[in-house]
């Protein structure tokens, strides 16, 4: 290093240390904000976008959206997401994968949110609620299907459409009986000549 580049350096660094001292001089003059937590807990304004905790979507009758497709299991880079399953029997007489314990481990998640985009039925998402401070580490162990599982009802047999009314069928009408011609009357021995009489007479 030249005596040039050496002086140089020294200019670069006392320009650097100037530019970091001009903020930290702005931040000494600069309104102090202090939030009271937990006191302002109601007022706080928490984005929606934030991370917290993962948990289950269940609509209004109770039942959730997942099918023990285990993709989110899959995609998550850490092992977060446990998911048990078992077999049921359905109406059919077919047997189907069901769920039955969906665990999450809060402790090693790292928020990155893989699970929840590859997941096809939209069964899962991230709250926004930051405060889940514990004293034990095992609290941090979750099982998100939570509520008692409900059976959905089988679904009613198709009803066989209505067999179409037959028509009626009337009689057809006789047509009228023509009346019998009357017999030609029997000729008597006395009607019928013979041709000889008439000669005779002559």
């Amino acid at each position: 290093m030249n005596i040039k580049e050496y002086f140089s350096s020294i200019f670069t660094g006392a320009h650097s240390l100037i530019k970091g001292m001009e903020v930290t001089g702005k931040e000494l003059f600069t309104k102090k904000v202090t939030e009271q937590y937990p006191e302002n807990r109601a007022e706080l304004e928490i984005p929606e976008r934030f991370r917290a905790t993962l948990q289950f979507i269940y609509d209004e009758e109770g039942y959730h959206k997942c099918i023990a497709c285990k993709t989110c299991e899959r995609n998550c880079p850490n092992g977060t997401i446990q998911i048990i399953t078992r077999m049921v029997d359905l109406p059919n007489g077919k047997k189907k994968m069901k769920l039955d314990k969906y665990m999450y481990d809060l402790g090693s998640c790292t928020f990155c949110g893989l699970c929840v985009t590859s997941c096809p039925t939209d069964a899962i998402k991230f709250s926004n609620d930051f405060e889940q401070a514990v004293f034990r580490r095992e609290a941090l162990l979750k099982q998100l299907n939570y509520l008692p599982e409900k059976e959905k009802p089988a679904p009613e047999p198709a009803a066989k459409p209505a067999a179409a009314p037959k028509p009626e069928v009337k009689p057809e009408a006789k047509p009228a009986e023509k009346p019998e011609a009357a017999e030609p009357a029997k000729e008597t021995a006395a009607d019928v000549q013979s041709p000889n009489a008439d000669k005779k007479e002559e």
